[in-house]
């Protein structure tokens, strides 16, 4: 009887516990490789880069070519959404994504509409990126797709840059509450859409980047006015009823992606990291969001984690992107640590954040080599 190709991480994401475990990681392709940024002066703007098959296939093809990570992600980036949606977004070289940004009602009204067919035709490059791909890769690579969580994108929206404590988003979701829903509600459509349109081109799993959990507290309000603020918003004042803010704008707008994907995709493999969302907001992922497996970051305790959660549950991360800089003998510790924390459990090995610009080729490779060896 045929079989179809061996594509560990898919296998892990089912929650098979492999050893040694699958390995990518975030970021894997970007400028701390000299072929990346070689295509990317080529190409012109990151944007083109993005928009160009071309280009984009060729950069999530070099850390394949170089290390065989048994996962490749496509290239893109988050904010493309936003930009189909009509926004203008730009990026800015040494400062990083500019948006217009959405300070009230008459921005939003703006937005392409969630139905409007111009959004897709202006992200038809991706799914052509995403089809090419899987016509490319190694039969054993798995290929990932992904998006931003509705949270994370709705603050590049509102804020037009990223802020240390997302204050302008946090401030017009205290105060046009309505509006923000609206926003998170269609960024909820389209992007699952949008996800599903990438599993149809050849995706095998796709992850939800949540980069911005850490702002949003993962505890039951308390009562108003017995919280410092953070920024020029206190942490009380995001609405939500009896729901902590985590809940409110992350985990349950993620979790209707995740519904609406598998209604199309059925089995669909889905990755939820919430960065900086402590050891709590970690574990909450999976059960709040029906995601398949959760990214760790760097900040939580592995072990820690694990011992929170059901055996067959994925997760995946979480070493230092630093401790990868740093390489020698901490690094080899870290594998270590990361394989110890999860020996006998299903996981995927990945940094807990972006792997760096200045990260050393041979510390990556030294990495796997740890890990596979």
């Amino acid at each position: 009887m045929a079989t179809g190709p061996d594509r560990k991480l898919l296998r892990a994401l089912s929650g098979e516990a492999l050893s040694p475990p699958p390995a990518w990681v975030m970021r894997q392709a970007g400028r701390y490789l000299p072929e990346y940024r070689a295509t990317r002066a080529e190409a012109g703007s990151f944007l083109d880069l993005c928009y160009s098959p071309d280009f984009a296939v060729e950069v999530t093809l070099q850390p394949i070519r170089r290390f065989g990570f048994d996962g490749a992600i496509l290239f893109s980036d988050i904010l493309v959404v936003p930009h189909a949606l009509g926004q203008d977004v730009r990026f800015v070289e040494g400062e990083g994504p500019r948006l217009d940004a959405l300070t009230g009602r008459a921005a939003f009204d703006r937005l392409r509409e969630a139905g409007d067919p111009a959004i897709f035709t202006h992200l038809a490059p991706v799914f052509e990126t995403v089809g090419r791909l899987r016509a490319e890769l190694p039969p054993e690579t798995t290929l990932l797709g992904f998006c931003g969580a509705p949270w994370t994108v709705a603050s590049y929206m509102i804020g037009g840059r990223g802020t240390p404590d997302l204050a302008p988003a946090r401030a017009l979701a205290e105060a046009d509450t309505a509006l923000v829903d609206a926003l998170i509600d269609r960024l909820v459509t389209v992007q699952t859409e949008y996800l599903v349109r990438q599993f149809e081109a050849g995706a095998d799993a796709v992850q939800i980047f949540e980069s911005h959990a850490g702002v949003l507290p993962a505890a039951r309000p308390p009562t108003a006015g017995t919280v410092e603020p953070v920024g020029d918003v206190a942490e009380s004042a995001l609405p939500g009823g009896s729901e902590d803010a985590l809940t409110r704008w992350s985990l349950k707008p993620i979790a209707r992606m995740v519904a609406g994907v598998r209604a199309r995709v059925p089995g669909a493999k889905i990755i939820v990291f919430a960065r900086g969302s402590g050891l709590d907001g970690h574990a909450r992922v999976i059960p709040e969001t029906g995601a398949d497996a959760v990214g760790v970051d760097w900040a939580v305790d592995l072990k820690a984690l694990r011992a929170r959660l059901p055996a067959r549950t994925v997760t995946q991360g979480n070493l230092h992107p630093e401790t990868l800089i740093a390489g020698g003998d901490a690094l080899d510790a870290a594998v270590d640590a990361v394989r110890a924390a999860t020996a006998g459990l299903p996981h995927v090995f990945n940094l807990g954040h972006g792997i760096t610009p200045q990260t050393p080729v041979a510390h990556v490779e030294r990495m796997l080599a740890r890990l596979r060896g």
